[in-house]
């Protein structure tokens, strides 16, 4: 990979009264997405190694694109707009024709949970991580209060 990208990981799910709170960094630091309940609960399972009862629209992706000889290469988490992430799948083919390599627009909480669910990797625009604030101290006093 390039100096353009940082390699994350999901630090810690947190529900919120609307939702639930993504962090999301590296060593360097970390930063929050706020996603929907149910796509947080999913963050979470697959932070965990979980599997749901029911196929979640994660797993049907997943298996199309297992059906079309595609898989997920990596999740890039490539532009914030007032606190608005946005991120790109990239994913790749093999077929007779040769490699193929698709980049597809797609939500960060999806994306996210694609990246964990097919172990791929997660990664974070260098733009993306200078723009953020900082939230590792914050994430750090939750992880104390919870213990």
């Amino acid at each position: 990979m390039d100096n353009n990208v940082v390699c994350i990981e999901v630090k810690g799910v947190m529900p919120t009264s609307n939702g639930c709170a993504v962090f999301l960094g590296s060593s360097e630091k970390t930063f929050v997405i706020y996603v929907d309940q149910g796509i947080g609960e999913a963050i979470q399972r697959a932070v965990n190694g979980e599997e749901s009862e029911r196929p979640m629209t994660h797993n049907l992706m997943l298996t199309l694109l297992d059906g079309l000889g595609a898989e997920v290469e990596r999740v890039v988490i490539n532009h914030v707009d007032e606190g608005t992430f946005f991120a790109r799948i990239i994913v790749s083919m093999e077929n007779e024709l040769g490699h193929k390599i698709v980049e597809v627009d797609a939500r960060p909480s999806d994306s996210i949970v694609l990246a964990l669910t097919s172990e791929k990797p997660l990664y974070a625009a260098r733009d993306v991580m200078d723009s953020v604030d900082d939230m590792t101290e914050i994430l750090e006093k939750i992880l104390k209060q919870d213990t």
